[in-house]
């Protein structure tokens, strides 16, 4: 009878991405020597939210032939962004007759996946420049928000809207959710007008500052997120972020710089003429989010009513992406 395999022991995770990881153990020369299989047992953490986009509760036992240690674990059939995962492993040696010798079940370690890296984040935007739409002209930036916001950014923040840090909206593995702090502008426009729309879905105030406070030479523009919540529209989030600032720093190495003059989303044009004002486009047919990192003085723009509804069913706010939809998702972790 062949001797029972000793259990793995001294279990590590190394070289997590968002979608993949790899993973090494102990075991003995001679079990190494023999081991013709690995079982890995990988499920999600218990006791956190899901992302209910994935296999929800569902293990995954993973059969591999033995390879040198450490071995390479990828999949987004099964691996999300963000997501804390539970491992275990068994050695094995396949017998004659089919069956398996095993070892016994290792000790489960945990561990968690990573953001998007710039590579996934590149996929994103190649596919959102599809879908951009040709540019627009617009003057200003604007923010809608509850008379409750602005009387407090007056009273408590000494008139500047400060930075919050960026919600869970959009794609699961966006590097910004919950990392990068900002005040969130619209700057789309409505074809018939070139006016910001009437209505809005964050509150019946809207404050209006001129495009050039946000966006000029000294801004550093960068592409964040491409999105949809189960609508025909696509939203796409950028980051504005003064030259040399910590938001700039902060997204230099996670994500893809847009060049301002020439982008499908978001320009600035200096003027070509003494006497000229620069011209600033967004692209029609996506919904912009745009994320400036600094806080921005009140007194630099006007807070006037909206002369339409407040439409609430339209938010964003924590909105989750589709993962069916095949414009907007890429081949890993949702």
């Amino acid at each position: 009878m062949d001797a029972p395999l000793s259990t793995p022991c001294n279990i590590q995770i190394c070289e997590v991405t968002c979608d993949s990881f790899r993973i090494v153990w102990d075991m003995t020369p001679e079990d190494t020597a023999r081991a013709t299989h690995f079982f890995i047992d990988l499920s999600r953490k218990a006791n956190r939210d899901p992302n209910r986009f994935k296999h929800r509760d569902v293990p995954t036992k993973l059969v591999a032939k033995a390879v040198p240690l450490p071995m390479a674990v990828r999949g987004h059939w099964f691996l999300s962004p963000r997501t804390e995962y539970c491992v275990a492993v068994q050695t094995a040696v396949r017998q004659p007759d089919g069956d398996y010798l095993v070892s016994e079940w290792s000790q489960v370690v945990e561990f968690c996946t990573g953001d998007y890296a710039m590579e996934h984040l590149q996929q994103l935007l190649d596919k959102a420049k599809g879908s951009a739409g040709r540019l627009l002209k617009f003057s200003v930036f604007y923010r809608n928000q509850h008379p409750d916001y602005f009387d407090y950014v007056r009273k408590e923040c000494g008139g500047l809207m400060r930075p919050a840090l960026k919600d869970s909206s959009g794609s699961h593995g966006s590097p910004i959710s919950g990392k990068l702090h900002g005040v969130f502008f619209s700057c789309n426009t409505e074809f018939d007008t070139g006016l910001p729309p009437k209505d809005s879905p964050y509150g019946p105030l809207r404050f209006q500052i001129p495009a050039g406070h946000l966006l000029n030479p000294d801004i550093c523009l960068y592409f964040a997120d491409f999105y949809c919540m189960y609508t025909a529209y696509h939203y796409v989030v950028l980051v504005l972020a003064p030259a040399g600032s910590e938001g700039d720093a902060f997204c230099r190495t996670r994500l893809p710089m847009l060049d301002l003059a020439s982008n499908p989303f978001l320009t600035y044009t200096a003027p070509q003429r003494p006497g000229e004002e620069p011209l600033y486009c967004h692209a029609s047919d996506v919904i912009l989010e745009v994320l400036f990192t600094e806080p921005v003085p009140l007194d630099q723009g006007s807070v006037e009513q909206i002369s339409g509804h407040q439409l609430m069913s339209l938010t964003t706010a924590n909105a989750k992406k589709d993962p069916s939809c095949k414009v907007c998702n890429i081949s890993v972790g949702r």
